[in-house]
């Protein structure tokens, strides 16, 4: 029996916001994802907020923030929580485990991140604090240009796969299109994905503009019921499983090529559920830049190592394939702002088991869905598995 389901979420398009702040972004999603629940402040019973922060906000203390949306959420206990681009999935899985615990009838999880009001190199400055410093400190084009390494040795390993990364790129941004919420709902198509122009220009290795994911602001929240308690609410996604793999920070301690802790949080998961990976109707994994979706699709189980290629290239992970893959447009298309991601990936997969995706996004009658969300280079590794209520 599940200990935890999803019962209200609220999200705010991504994108670049001049007039929001890290607080009324909180407080925004917070107050829409209690009232679509229809679950008063009063009732809720603990707290979690996802920020990663990292320099992009001059706030540090964020987590009384949330009770900015009601007086009624004073005293309630309230805890930021921060594991890289994790963020959002590190906010998410507590909640979860309070259920487990019996410690809570009603949590509420919010993830949030400004980006866009730092400048450009210290984005990069904040963003290389997700790796091991001391080896990748001086690495030009900042976070990119870790993977941008990635990407190089994958290649000399495998061969080119610029094309395979283009494909990538083009299914996500086409499916972005039908998200509402997504920062860019634009179809670029192969060829632009593919070619080095102006407009797509070569940004770290064989890394383009088109394979990284955008800087963002923006925010997501959840509110999680005990299964008792949802089955008395309007709408009801379970949580059936959970998993967390945490792997070495330096990338020299490990076959970075292999994203082990990707593998064993999707092994965990699947077995804690009872599933194979065919079971699944689709997935919403991290895609912050296309060779993590390619490296991804191996270390999931969906295709050998080094044949990633072959599940974008055969159609596999489009919205009509045998498992389709960021039917949302995924981070490539929607927007990264980092503590909210996570938070994002579960409100997107609620939606979709709930009949509920914005029209064009919603897959036909799915009944499980699996979530990756990863901080740093395959360090942080976050599964979940849901399904809608029965």
């Amino acid at each position: 029996m599940t200990a935890a389901s999803i019962v209200g979420w609220a999200h705010t398009p991504f994108g670049k916001f001049d007039v929001e702040t890290v607080e009324s972004l909180v407080v925004k999603v917070a107050n829409e994802a209690l009232a679509d629940a229809g679950i008063a402040a009063s009732d809720v019973d603990e707290i979690m907020l996802g920020h990663f922060n990292a320099g992009f906000s001059p706030q540090d203390f964020t987590a009384s923030l949330v009770l900015q949306a009601n007086p009624a959420l004073r005293f309630k206990p309230t805890t930021r929580v921060e594991n890289a681009c994790a963020t959002g999935s590190a906010a998410v899985h507590p909640g979860f485990r309070a259920f487990v615990a019996g410690a809570a009838k009603i949590v509420l999880v919010v993830g949030v991140e400004q980006m866009t009001k730092t400048p450009g190199p210290e984005i990069g400055k904040n963003l290389l604090k997700a790796s091991y410093l001391p080896e990748d400190g001086d690495t030009v084009g900042g976070f990119a240009g870790v993977f941008g390494k990635i990407a190089q040795s994958y290649f000399q390993k495998y061969g080119d796969q610029s094309d395979a990364l283009a494909m990538i790129a083009a299914k996500n941004h086409k499916n972005g299109v039908a998200n509402p919420y997504a920062q860019m709902r634009k179809d670029f198509g192969f060829e632009f994905c593919r070619a080095e122009s102006e407009k797509n220009p070569y940004v770290a290795g064989p890394l383009k503009r088109t394979d990284c994911s955008l800087v963002s602001d923006g925010a997501a929240a959840l509110v999680l019921t005990d299964a008792e308690t949802a089955r008395s609410m309007g709408k009801a996604v379970n949580i059936r499983a959970t998993a967390h793999a945490q792997d070495f920070l330096p990338m020299s301690k490990r076959d970075i090529l292999q994203f082990e802790g990707c593998t064993v949080a999707w092994q965990r998961a699947l077995d804690k559920a009872g599933l194979q990976l065919s079971d699944l109707s689709f997935v919403e994994t991290h895609d912050c830049f296309t060779v993590a979706e390619l490296i991804e699709y191996e270390a999931m189980g969906l295709t050998p190592k080094g044949q990633g290629a072959r599940a974008i290239k055969e159609g596999w992970t489009q919205k009509d394939g045998k498992l389709p893959v960021n039917p949302s447009g995924g981070l490539k298309a929607k927007g990264h702002p980092i503590g909210a991601t996570g938070v994002s990936m579960h409100v997107m997969s609620a939606m979709q088991l709930a009949g509920q995706a914005p029209e064009g996004m919603q897959l036909k009658n799915p009944q499980i869905g699996g979530i990756f969300n990863m901080g740093g280079a395959a360090v942080a590794n976050y599964v979940s598995i849901l399904e809608p209520a029965k």
